[in-house]
């Protein structure tokens, strides 16, 4: 699976995905941070999922229609836990990811959801 791992989630992450076999794109690889749009569109063009920390994309996908690939949002999840979660989300969820939904972790509760990405 393709990602493009924004900064604020981390490259142990980015790393561990490298790990598992997945094609891995670190925003900061290309550079200063470029903003939020541009990120999406970024991940959207080269049909990547977005992983962030960052909450602002869910305005983004849901309330200006930002068309998209997939995000993954780990909000306010500590660093020692989004291997774990991650791993989580790729045994259980991967046919959601390549299907372009965004998955938001909020505590132990995993949510799926649609847009028109």
């Amino acid at each position: 699976m393709k990602f493009l791992i924004d900064r604020c989630a981390g490259r142990r992450l980015a790393d561990w995905l490298r790990q598992q076999e997945h094609d891995i794109l670190e925003s900061q690889e290309r550079g200063a941070d470029p903003g939020d749009r541009t990120l999406l569109e970024w991940a959207y063009s080269e049909q990547r999922v977005l992983v962030t920390m960052d909450k602002d994309f869910g305005k983004l996908v849901f309330h200006s229609g930002e068309p998209h690939s997939g995000v993954v949002r780990l909000p306010d999840v500590p660093a020692q836990e989004r291997i774990a979660l991650m791993d989580v989300i790729l045994k259980r969820h991967e046919a959601d990811l390549l299907s372009g939904a965004v998955i938001t972790v909020k505590g132990a509760r995993i949510r799926i959801s649609r847009s028109q990405g």
